[in-house]
């Protein structure tokens, strides 16, 4: 059977790769999509596995060629998901997640409308600053940035297909286990109807 595609969406903070991390270890024939981006590799970061390292020119003729489910320029460097790593995934049975933000997620489900989003929220906007400044990895003025753009992205919340909330990790994780299982009975049970027909 093939596999289907998974949006994940939500604040900087909520926990999204806590979440997935532990997905991971629970289920298999999962593929976490790994972005393409322009700037150099930082200290310790590898091709292919934390980003597709690769030079303008080639990203500048990937998106001539609609390589890209959805790309932006950000301080001066190309980001974006290649098509052909996702498609190549599903084929092979694989679910696919993609961890991306609202921009590139609505230029995501432009391209594929079957894609299934799902939007992880924190159970308040105090509990998203607690863990921002736990984190200690950014400034009070950052801090503040992110909590602005986090009301912002709040209002989107409901144009997805699923809410988690991440009040607790393991809950937040059965949910979110529990939505790739529906939406693939979802989906044999519309390939049922089709050969009926």
């Amino acid at each position: 059977m093939k596999g289907k595609a998974f949006i994940i969406s939500g604040p900087s903070g909520v926990g999204k790769s806590t979440i997935l991390h532990e997905l991971f270890k629970r289920r298999e024939k999962l593929y976490f999509s790994i972005s393409a981006t322009t700037r150099p590799p930082r200290a310790g970061e590898v091709d292919g596995v934390d980003y597709h390292f690769i030079q303008v020119e080639r990203f500048r003729r990937m998106i001539g060629e609609d390589a890209f489910l959805e790309y932006a320029e950000f301080v001066g460097n190309f980001y974006g998901t290649p098509k052909r790593y996702v498609e190549d995934a599903m084929e092979r049975g694989e679910d696919v997640i993609l961890d991306i933000e609202l921009q590139g997620a609505i230029q995501v489900h432009q391209k594929m409308p079957e894609a299934v989003r799902i939007f992880v929220l924190p159970p308040s906007i105090s509990e998203l600053e607690r863990r921002l400044r736990t984190r200690g990895t950014e400034t009070d003025d950052k801090i503040a940035g992110r909590l602005i753009r986090a009301r912002t992205e709040f209002e989107s919340a409901g144009s997805y297909d699923y809410i988690v909330i991440n009040d607790d990790v393991e809950k937040a994780v059965r949910e979110l286990d529990a939505i790739l299982t529906a939406e693939h009975c979802r989906a044999g049970e519309r390939s049922d109807a089709l050969s009926l027909t």
